[in-house]
């Protein structure tokens, strides 16, 4: 496995981030747009490709819905594509990181047909090949707090995290919109958060399998983390990082998960080749989030 370690300084360290999302520009986290397969601004393929942008931020897309995809032109200029927005945002500020993705994508990557775009609010992807109802891996993002866990608990907080986030995965996998959240109190001071979200277009089994490989593959022993791929993405924090009034209805609290559960078990993956110069295809890449904010203790 090939790993790019970025050191991110976040701001998101309270529940005050989430009323501040809708006044702000959306956060950018990621840009995976490798450079193997390109097409130049003259071609048909581009053409598409604006049509296709346009379509995805136009004002009759599915903004309360928080995911759309869309496709345009035929053979080898066929472009498909797909925005999706945190399960806990509004229509407002999904709308707003989707054209804003839209109008930064051709910045960012200029002549690449395939693109991600990750964003605290939102996700934007494209590609010359057929991404719809399909389960990726590649271009994966780790983000994780540098604080560890205390030695003495390690191991219990794993267990912990990866009950309640697993719990919390068969729960998004067996709902319409491919979207959970889940609070599980660690200790009599402090509640754990969770978020798991697909594209709900995949199959039930696909966005388990998906969410499940995500929990398996973040680092279980800091105070905060996730994972996001193309296909879906897993987060815990020690804080509400979510809006939980925008969620109708709220899920309730869990009890503390047994200990006991087994880990999930990871399906094969091909080990990913580094891309060359301007890409980043098949990298997992893993930022360190530190947090400027806040600290947390455990004896």
């Amino acid at each position: 496995m090939s790993f790019i370690f970025l050191f991110l300084f976040s701001l998101f360290t309270s529940s005050r981030a989430v009323a501040q999302i809708a006044n702000k520009d959306p956060f950018f986290i990621y840009n995976v747009c490798p450079n193997t397969t390109t097409y130049s601004r003259n071609s048909t393929y581009f053409a598409n490709l604006r049509t296709l942008l346009s379509s995805l931020s136009s004002r009759n897309a599915s903004y309360s819905t928080g995911f759309q995809n869309a496709t345009a032109g035929q053979a080898i200029d066929r472009v498909t594509g797909l925005f999706l927005c945190r399960g806990d945002l509004s229509p407002e500020v999904c709308r707003n990181c989707v054209a804003f993705a839209v109008n930064e994508t051709l910045k960012t990557c200029p002549n690449e047909k395939e693109v991600t775009l990750f964003y605290e609010e939102c996700m934007l992807r494209y590609s010359h090949r057929n991404i719809l109802s399909t389960l990726r891996f590649d271009g994966g993002v780790i983000l994780t707090n540098a604080d560890n866990i205390s030695s003495n608990r390690t191991d219990q907080f794993k267990d912990f995290v990866s009950s309640t986030m697993n719990q919390a995965a068969v729960e998004a996998a067996s709902s319409a919109r491919k979207f959970y959240t889940v609070k599980a109190r660690w200790t009599p001071l402090h509640i754990l958060y969770g978020l798991v979200q697909c594209t709900p277009d995949l199959t039930r089994q696909d966005c388990l399998t998906c969410l499940n490989q995500s929990i398996y593959r973040m680092p279980l022993d800091k105070i905060g983390g996730r994972l996001l791929y193309p296909s879906c993405n897993s987060r815990y924090e020690l804080y509400a990082f979510y809006n939980e009034t925008s969620i109708r209805p709220a899920p309730p609290p869990l009890l503390q998960p047994r200990l006991s559960t087994p880990p999930v078990s990871s399906p094969p993956m091909s080990s990913p080749s580094r891309a060359g110069k301007g890409g980043n295809s098949n990298v997992l890449v893993v930022a360190i989030v530190v947090l400027v904010t806040r600290l947390f203790c455990f004896s």
